[in-house]
């Protein structure tokens, strides 16, 4: 942890929201699987490390079905099965899978804004993701007109709308300077990929934090790991009570 904290970014997809169990349980019980929350939490992790250690990101467009394919291996589907039942569900909840607020997403998120830093989301994502935190409850940003529920950052920044995504240390640019702090390693980017939330902050000269609740991370050495933002909180506490004594 840095020994001051300027402000926090947030990945959304793994950190603050995730796919739909309820969209995911019907192929997978029709192969005789009952996953859990906490089970499909898991696999959504498994499935970006799957992705972290593969050679080459996916081609534009597949994102998503590279990682169902992941994800329900890691479920427990056959190897042999993963592929064409991926392809199947990918097709079916394409645009509104990812609406489920992750177990201690939120009283993660009230600790880290009650530390008053400023504090961003950063996202790739298809141009939803503000809406869907908005609708959620789970934060909202500035510029929209009316009170919401949910906590307030300072920016929600989706690679959508803004045309440059991570690992593009561009799209961080874009949300410090809505928050109006200097890219430094003062600043957290907190993001569950390697690929993408690691060395998208390494490249924008931030400090990446990986949220990774198992250990999955596959090259852990140069950067810190985290299993909630809870704990995050307590760690970024440990540092700040030394200087308001």
């Amino acid at each position: 942890m840095a020994s001051e904290v300027s402000a926090i970014l947030l990945d959304a997809g793994g950190v603050l929201i995730f796919p739909q169990p309820d969209l995911l349980r019907p192929p997978l019980r029709a192969l005789g699987m009952d996953p859990d929350v906490a089970a499909f939490e898991r696999a959504h992790y498994r499935a970006m490390a799957v992705q972290d250690v593969a050679e080459t990101p996916p081609v534009a467009g597949t994102w998503w079905r590279e990682y169902l394919s992941g994800y329900l291996a890691a479920c427990g589907v056959a190897e042999d099965r993963c592929r064409d039942l991926a392809a199947d569900v990918a097709e079916a909840t394409k645009g509104r899978a990812w609406t489920h607020v992750g177990t201690g997403a939120m009283a993660g998120l009230r600790a880290l804004a009650a530390f008053g830093l400023p504090m961003g989301v950063v996202s790739n994502s298809d141009g939803t993701v503000q809406s869907e935190l908005r609708r959620l409850s789970v934060c909202y940003a500035p510029q929209e007109q009316e009170q919401q529920e949910g906590i307030k950052v300072g920016v929600i920044v989706d690679s959508a709308v803004v045309g440059v995504a991570k690992p593009d240390p561009a799209i961080f640019a874009i949300a410090l300077e809505a928050l109006g702090v200097p890219a430094d390693g003062s600043v957290l980017h907190v993001g569950d990929s390697l690929r993408y939330d690691v060395a998208g902050a390494l490249a924008a000269g931030l400090q990446p934090v990986h949220l990774d609740p198992h250990g999955f991370c596959p090259a852990p050495d140069g950067h810190g790991h985290v299993r909630t933002l809870a704990e995050l909180a307590r760690l970024i506490e440990s540092e700040l009570t030394p200087r308001r004594r």
